[in-house]
């Protein structure tokens, strides 16, 4: 018996509609794919955190008429250690991009890959929540919950796209909790600097100033108890310790939004079967040092477009893990190691400023970094 779909896709976030995109852009029937997300997509339009494209992103999102998207270009990224010397300045001129990344929202990037998908006739269910799934020989059931009722549809590949964040996740084959939390919010500062991000090292976690708008997006990872402290302060408490970590390269901090906190920790597979696999946070959630999550994702979802519009079969699956495993392990490797080793006061830290100083001398070495960040493993 025919499925009703032939790929469903469980999570109408940025790497779901993406792959959706991508799948017709390839020649699959709009018909024939699904997505399905517990959120309405005026809800999910509303969320406002902020997101890191890199300039891969871009162009994967340029390939589906998903560009341009609300977004502050990056065009340096200063790296340094607290109370270490040295530092490491990559530039777009010395790579010659445009720009390295972009800072976006991500209630921006779904309305436009939403619009996208509308306009190519995509199927959608939502809101619809997926309360079971049962794979067979020959499909895979699953059972959805609307509000009004239970339904179930088939599809000959699931796609599981929805992630959801590290501590609430089914444990996969890779996982450690890094015992920090990030406190996200929106700041401004005396001095800003047009287009240059930063990502400062400290004992306790790296401190991110991406720019936006018209101040940066704050993602500060430290220790679950300096995490309370920094959310029981009021504001001017919480600006003038952000300067004391931060430094005066702004000048000062003189405001800052709500404050939210979410825990960090690595969770990567390869889980799958026969008939599902995964891609994006599904896959790994990963720690937001160098914010490659979603970058990783998109390039997940442009590797399993190209071999689903072969055929939606198991064959294309397996073929799909072997191809994706060099760069997800690569980045996650990457990732895991800045999360841990950059982020204590042991020994090893010493070496850091040193190693900032060799990457910002020595051009090679500069440019791997950020032809990783930019592209992944190609």
């Amino acid at each position: 018996m025919t499925p009703d779909y032939d790929i469903a896709i469980c999570g109408a976030g940025p790497a779901g509609m993406a792959l959706a995109a991508l799948l017709v852009r390839r020649g699959v029937t709009p018909a024939r794919i699904v997505l399905i997300d517990a959120k309405s997509l005026d809800a999910a339009s509303a969320d406002p955190r902020s997101l890191a494209l890199s300039w891969g992103s871009r162009q994967i999102l340029e390939g589906i008429g998903a560009w341009p998207v609300p977004a502050t270009d990056i065009h340096e990224i200063h790296v340094s250690r607290k109370g270490q010397f040295g530092r490491s300045m990559i530039t777009r001129d010395e790579h010659r991009v445009p720009a390295l990344g972009y800072v976006t929202r991500y209630g921006d990037i779904v309305t436009v890959l939403g619009a996208v998908c509308a306009r190519l006739g995509v199927a959608t269910l939502r809101p619809a929540r997926v309360t079971a799934i049962a794979e067979t020989t020959d499909d895979v059931r699953l059972t959805l919950a609307d509000g009004t009722g239970v339904t179930v549809v088939t599809a000959a590949i699931v796609v599981q796209a929805e992630g959801g964040l590290f501590g609430e996740q089914a444990d996969k084959s890779t996982k450690r909790d890094y015992g920090q939390t990030a406190i996200i919010a929106q700041v401004t500062t005396a001095a800003p600097i047009a287009h240059r991000a930063y990502e400062r090292f400290t004992g306790e976690g790296p401190l991110a100033l991406l720019p936006q708008d018209d101040g940066y997006s704050l993602v500060w990872c430290v220790r679950p108890d300096t995490a309370q402290t920094l959310l029981a302060m009021g504001d001017d408490a919480f600006l003038r310790k952000l300067g004391d970590t931060f430094g005066d390269r702004l000048g000062r901090f003189t405001g800052a939004t709500r404050r939210l906190a979410f825990p960090l920790g690595l969770n990567a597979g390869m889980a799958g079967s026969a008939r599902t696999a995964a891609i994006g946070n599904a896959a790994q959630t990963l720690h937001p040092v160098a914010g490659q999550g979603l970058n990783l994702g998109l390039r997940d979802a442009t590797v399993l477009a190209r071999l689903l519009a072969q055929g939606a079969t198991p064959e294309m699956l397996s073929h799909y893990a072997d191809l994706r495993r060099q760069d997800r392990d690569l980045t996650v490797r990457l990732t895991d190691t800045m999360a841990r080793v950059f982020a204590n006061d042991s020994p090893v830290q010493a070496l850091l400023g040193v190693s900032l100083a060799a990457i910002d001398i020595f051009t090679p070495a500069r440019s791997v970094l950020a032809e990783l960040m930019m592209y992944g493993r190609r």
